[in-house]
């Protein structure tokens, strides 16, 4: 594909040519040239012709050359076809191996690729770029169950039926490299076999519509190969990519800057990057100060091609690679400037799901880079680069990738990552689970937010919510006491709806206290009625100037005087734990009533016993004509409850 022009200067020969027949010699040329395209034809008209037993190891010699040419290319499948042709004719460099797996890895056979690295690391143990492939192919599938948040999409609108790659951002325009069939020039790439690329561009319509994209204006554009751009802070200069070609050298890349007046760009003005005349110089990238340009380069530094930078505005001696966090004996390229200590960049050399991934690099005070994988879908088993941001308030933007084409042709992406969808919902109720309509709900977080909502008619109410803070919560309604809860949302990456509903206890009438257990025939609290115990002493410290009265009922088992005085003590434990608890003594009163005060069922004791009727008195006679003993003890046991009634809501008031 078009873009390997951009990406490094050709090793200088993949294998000597031999004296072993001029067509051979010619495809070796080619190849030394960077010429993929023609390579690759040439070697498969010499492998096809090699049919004899005595030119197996000549054969498994251009299945070599022939894989070497299709990588270049990122024709995945091709390429590992003819390294398993290589490995079968007894081809003796081991690189072939390293290359097959590598190959496997990019078409997303992990298995067979974990397999191949193993064999290459059995005979060269420690190649740092095979652990880093084994380590990838082992993790590619977890990263492929685990999908990141953001949305992928082709970008078909900007897309030919060529390459397309590269996006850069700049304000409101897309540019992007591009090799459609209506490009600067009919000359067909002897690397890619497709026309020379140019730079394009995308504009907006006045709706903020992405219309379809047209040459740049100017003189930007030759007949020869121009890309990969980025832009000054002004958006005034274009830092871009362009071919160094003559008949009877190896094809590199230079940078060069051009200058834009009104919508014309400038032709193209050579930047010099160091004195040096035989490396690769390409994927320029400003940071968004102005201060640094990053670029991609094969200059010696930890082995294939490394991101370095200059300082754009004290050059002398200011040529930085960036060193071993970023750099791998593998590609490090396309570094993307989001912030000057936030970088984006595709590599191979770091583990991945195959091909180039593009990862996260930040700058931490300590000089140090922490690198992250992005994960999928912006990562896939082919190659993905390029990425660019838009100016927006969500994270979103473009990148190229060749997933899918079987031609190694690239295509641009859009990418978005939506806000998380985090929310809190439930329902505002009385003790007897009759919603409250018009309750006011306050929810407070640690992150300084203050949102206030009511109910609705059925009680129910909702919040938007945001991950990793802790909220207080507190609901109120007129003719009831006040509830507080609180909770944090979890920093997980994930849409999440919580669910809280607050049960508010009545001004007006008895409230119910669930959970209150006594030893049987006794007074004594048992230990499981604690939590409801604190939870009554909460409330009274969220009502502070409410006093109340403690009733205690029992059951119609036993003498008047005996229950009277069995729920009169009952209801003094309750108080007595509460005044333990902090609660004033002058707040609190109880009551002892006995059997004298039998429930009526309301709806919610209906739910739960459906055998009685809303509206039902629980009394003794109504329970003697039970006809069904196990409906008589569940009456009982209804009776049988703990209950507080609000007295006064004005204590400490004046």
């Amino acid at each position: 594909m078009k873009r390997i022009l951009y990406i490094a200067c050709i090793i200088t020969c993949i294998m000597g040519s031999s004296c072993r027949g001029p067509k051979l010699a010619t495809a070796d040329a080619q190849m030394e040239r960077g010429e993929y395209y023609d390579a690759a034809k040439t070697y498969r008209k010499i492998y096809n012709k090699l049919t004899k037993r005595e030119e197996r190891p000549l054969r498994g010699e251009v299945a070599f050359k022939m894989a070497e040419a299709h990588r270049r290319l990122s024709q995945w499948a091709r390429a590992s076809a003819a390294y398993q042709n290589a490995i079968r004719y007894g081809y003796p460099d081991s690189m072939a191996q390293l290359h097959l797996a590598e190959m496997l890895h990019a078409e997303g056979k992990y298995t067979a690729a974990a397999r191949a690295y193993e064999e290459y690391l059995m005979r060269t143990p420690g190649s740092a770029i095979a652990m880093n492939g084994l380590e990838g192919a082992r993790k590619a599938q977890l990263l492929k169950e685990n999908p990141t948040r953001y949305v992928v999409k082709n970008a078909k609108l900007f897309n030919s039926r060529r390459a397309d790659f590269a996006p850069m951002l700049n304000n409101d325009i897309l540019y992007f490299t591009t090799t459609n069939e209506k490009v600067t020039g009919d000359n067909r790439s002897e690397i890619t076999g497709m026309k020379k690329s140019d730079i394009w561009q995308a504009r907006k319509n006045e709706r903020g519509e992405w219309q379809r994209p047209e040459p740049v204006e100017g003189e930007l554009n030759s007949d020869m190969d121009e890309g990969i751009v980025s832009f000054s802070p002004d958006g005034n200069t274009m830092y871009l990519t362009k071919a160094r070609r003559s008949p009877n050298s190896n094809t590199s890349v230079e940078i060069f800057t051009s200058q834009r007046n009104d919508a014309q760009w400038s032709a193209p003005v050579k930047f010099d990057v160091t004195t040096d005349t035989i490396s690769a110089f390409g994927h320029p990238a400003v940071s968004p100060s102005g201060e640094y340009l990053y670029f991609s380069s094969d200059m010696p530094g930890n082995g294939g091609k490394d991101i370095w930078r200059i300082n754009l505005i004290e050059r002398a001696g200011s040529l930085e690679n960036l060193g071993d966090d970023i750099n791998t004996a593998g590609d490090e390229e396309f570094p993307y400037m989001l912030t000057d200590s936030i970088m984006y960049f595709s590599s191979n050399g770091h583990p991945g799901l195959g091909g180039l991934d593009i990862f996260k690099a930040v700058l931490q005070p300590s000089g140090q880079w922490t690198v992250t994988n992005m994960g999928v879908p912006i990562n896939s088993s082919a190659d993905d680069f390029g990425i660019t941001f838009a100016p927006s308030d969500i994270e979103e933007g473009f990148f190229s990738s060749n997933r899918g084409d079987n031609r190694g042709y690239d295509h641009l992406y859009s990418f978005q990552l939506p806000d998380l969808q985090i929310s809190l919902s439930g329902y505002v109720t009385d003790l007897d689970e009759e919603p409250i309509a018009n309750a006011v709900i306050r929810v407070v977080g640690n992150d300084g937010s203050n949102q206030r909502t009511t109910s609705r008619a059925d009680g129910s109410f909702s919040f938007p919510l945001q991950r990793g803070v802790s909220y207080a919560m507190l609901a109120g309604a007129k003719g009831y006491l006040n509830a507080r809860q609180e909770f944090a949302t979890d920093t997980a990456e994930v849409d999440a709806d919580y669910g809280v509903d607050f049960m508010l206890a009545s001004l007006n009438k008895p409230n119910i206290v669930e959970n209150i257990f006594y030893d049987f025939d006794r007074a004594t609290l048992r230990p499981e009625s604690k939590e409801a115990l604190d939870g009554l002493a909460q409330l009274l410290r969220d009502n502070p100037n409410i006093t109340i009265e403690m009733a205690s009922h029992t059951d119609r088992i036993g003498s008047d005087e005996y229950n009277l005085s069995l729920s009169e003590r009952r209801a003094k434990a309750v108080i007595d734990y509460l005044i333990e608890e902090g609660i004033s003594t002058d707040r609190l009163q109880h009551q002892g009533y006995g059997k004298s005060r039998p429930k009526t069922v309301t709806k919610r004791v209906a739910r739960l016993y459906p055998q009685f009727k809303e509206g039902d008195t629980l009394t003794e006679e109504f329970i003697l004509s039970l006809e069904n003993e196990a409906d008589r003890e569940a009456a009982d046991q209804i009776n049988r409850r703990t209950e507080f009634q609000v007295l006064s809501v004005d204590y400490n008031m004046f």
